[in-house]
């Protein structure tokens, strides 16, 4: 699958394939939030803005016999055709992913391609759906097989079943049959995560106030269009990914009560994160509270260090929420994090890439990358060095495929442009090379420590030099 993105915030032109770690790297303002963002909003508004396209014809078939096949090979020449459909679309909702006016997005492209040999038609699926305790339609595709097998279970003349109901939801459902396996389930840690875990109460308070107010004016004293603007307007101060934060530390009760599939099948995974906030969460009655390791004392949020606080939402998440296949953003999760810590925070990534979690991820850390080059070094080309991993205490689940992992670097480069045969200098993503023996090769760090080294190499050079004097 492949990200096309053109006159987004600072990016002129932008193409990108996501892995299963990907990586964002670069200077501050280059461009790297507003791609994250924009990716997450297609990602999270995706089943609004596509549609499949069953004709008219099997419709009428399967009102006729109370039943179809489809085959899904049938599909593949119009999925693009759909996918630039809903981009196109999509354009038009920037505005309110990134909470800001729309002319900022007047000359803004944003595509997905996908090859028809990325597809995979062996996934099975299988969905039943009705209303009430009367299941209506069954929708069956079993493992290693093409064809999706559809019922009508009840009599059309008993229950209210309209062929308008019964067009909409069959489409709807080989909408998720074809692009699931393309556009998980996918949650992001913001920057703004940390104000988040602090205000979460004050969050519920103004939420509370806002019920009462629709509630007050249910009366008919306000009009009902303006109370739709009222609860509409509420959610447009925030970009979409800080809202999304926003609401997961408002429920982390209810969140609570189930399991992830972390918890269930790699509980290793979360002990691991435990050791890098050096405790573990709870909710109880009267709050939420952080447990050290060491000692027994609680501490509320507004007690716990930044570095406790940045990483609430992503230990909760990964704790009772994410299931295989899912999609983990996270903006900047060296926030606050020393740099022992940071080199965790990359072991921790590959582990969950191992346990078959996505993960996408902006930074500024020179200690994470140069983690993840370690860990992608010990594999050495499927051939782990297990004489040093037990020597430095690296575990297997640690090592990092490098077919797995793509980084990009924000930065000014050449490309060339649609419509355009002469390559141009803008603002883009350039995917930085990664070597199965030297690992990845990132030269904003690495220009850095050059400049630092000889600097102060050559202050040592002077103050050596004034005292041979």
């Amino acid at each position: 699958m492949k990200v096309i993105i053109q006159n987004l915030g600072i990016i002129r032109y932008a193409e990108f394939e996501p892995a299963q770690l990907t990586l964002i790297c670069g200077n501050n303002n280059a461009g790297k939030t507003y791609v994250t963002y924009a990716l997450f909003g297609f990602f999270t508004l995706w089943k609004q803005l596509i549609a499949g396209r069953v004709s008219e014809d099997l419709i009428e078939r399967l009102w006729k016999d109370s039943h179809i096949d489809l085959d899904m090979h049938h599909y593949t020449n119009t999925i693009q055709s759909i996918l630039d459909t809903a981009c196109r679309k999509y354009v038009n909702l920037l505005p309110r992913v990134f909470a800001t006016k729309p002319e900022r997005f007047k000359d803004t492209q944003f595509s997905i391609q996908i090859d028809k040999n990325e597809i995979n038609y062996d996934l099975p699926y299988h969905l039943e759906s009705g209303s009430g305790t009367t299941n209506m339609i069954s929708v069956n595709k079993p493992e290693n097989s093409p064809i999706i097998s559809i019922s009508l279970l009840t009599d059309k003349k008993e229950v209210k079943l309209t062929k308008e109901a019964v067009s909409k939801y069959i489409n709807f459902t080989l909408t998720e049959i074809i692009f699931n396996q393309f556009f998980p389930k996918t949650y992001i840690a913001s920057t703004e995560r940390t104000g988040a875990a602090i205000f979460r109460k004050e969050l519920d308070f103004a939420r509370n106030r806002l019920i009462a107010e629709i509630g007050a004016n249910a009366s008919g004293a306000v009009k009902a269009d303006n109370t739709l603007e009222l609860v509409i307007k509420s959610y447009q101060d925030y970009a979409l990914p800080v809202n999304a934060n926003v609401d997961f530390a408002r429920n982390l009760e209810a969140i609570t009560k189930d399991k992830s599939y972390l918890a269930m099948e790699h509980p290793e995974i979360l002990d691991a994160f435990s050791d890098i906030i050096g405790g573990d969460y709870q909710v109880k009655k009267d709050g939420l509270y952080y447990i050290p390791q060491k000692g027994r004392t609680r501490l509320t949020m507004q007690e716990s260090s930044s570095s406790v606080r940045s990483l609430l939402d992503v230990g909760f998440y990964l704790k009772h929420v994410i299931q295989k296949g899912d999609f983990l953003m996270i903006d900047e999760p060296e926030l606050n994090l020393h740099p022992s810590n940071q080199r965790r925070m990359a072991r921790l990534f590959a582990q969950l890439v191992n346990a078959g979690i996505r993960v996408f991820v902006t930074t500024h850390s020179d200690y994470l990358i140069r983690e993840l080059n370690t860990l992608i070094m010990l594999n050495s080309n499927g051939n782990p060095l297990t004489n040093i991993m037990d020597e430095v205490h690296y575990h297997n689940n640690e090592l990092l495929d490098i077919s797995k992992v793509r980084i990009y670097i924000a930065c000014e480069d050449k490309v060339i442009l649609p419509d355009s045969k002469r390559c141009s200098k803008c603002q883009t993503l350039a995917l930085a090379n990664i070597d199965p023996v030297y690992g990845i090769e990132v030269t904003t760090f690495d220009d850095t420590i050059r400049e630092m080294n000889h600097i102060q190499d050559r202050i040592l050079e002077e103050i050596e030099g004034g005292d041979n004097d």
